[in-house]
């Protein structure tokens, strides 16, 4: 997918302003590299683009060591409006009987070229901020939890990171997912 000319400045305008207020995130890394990787990657803006219209405001967090790509992590300090009221994969989404949710968690990730974070990416996230204080994220489940039924999902509370673990199939109003584009 490619988007217009319009819509690509316009992101690009809008990452830019974030990467400007919320440097603390991405110490030592210079924004001429990070739109120079954004005006090179069609795919990626496209995928960039859905993480925003989404409001998952996403900004960069580091930068990958052995590959040099960008890492941008939605920021929004909720779970992300546009991708809650998801169970967590297209097993869970198929073994609901009845209220069925839209979509999964993994399906929208799959479908919007993104990664839905890990445990450990959501824990240095909340190094950054405090991310998820009144709303809960799936995070990428263990195959041992998941073949169980199971699937997991953090929130920040009392000054700390949580891991929880509910049905698979299970969707709330306050849950989302968060997401993860190496560009």
């Amino acid at each position: 997918m490619k988007l217009f000319e319009e819509q690509t400045e316009k992101l690009i305008n809008t990452i830019k302003v974030r990467f400007q207020e919320n440097s603390i995130r991405h110490q030592g890394i210079e924004w001429v590299e990070v739109e120079a990787k954004l005006r090179a990657n069609a795919n990626k803006l496209w995928s960039l683009n859905e993480m925003e219209i989404t409001e998952g405001e996403p900004d960069v967090v580091g930068k990958d060591e052995k590959t040099g790509e960008i890492v941008f992590v939605d920021c929004a300090t909720e779970s992300p409006k546009g991708r809650r009221s998801v169970c967590y994969d297209q097993d869970a989404l198929e073994s609901r009987k009845a209220y069925k949710p839209k979509n999964s968690a993994l399906g929208m990730a799959l479908e919007m070229g993104i990664k839905i974070l890990n445990e450990e990416e959501l824990r240095d996230l909340q190094g950054l901020g405090n991310f998820d204080t009144k709303t809960s994220s799936w995070v990428e489940t263990p195959p041992e939890i998941r073949k169980l039924g199971g699937a997991i999902f953090g929130d920040w509370r009392f000054g700390r990171v949580f891991i929880y673990h509910n049905g698979a199939e299970s969707y709330y109003g306050a849950r989302g997912f968060r997401g993860m584009l190496k560009v």
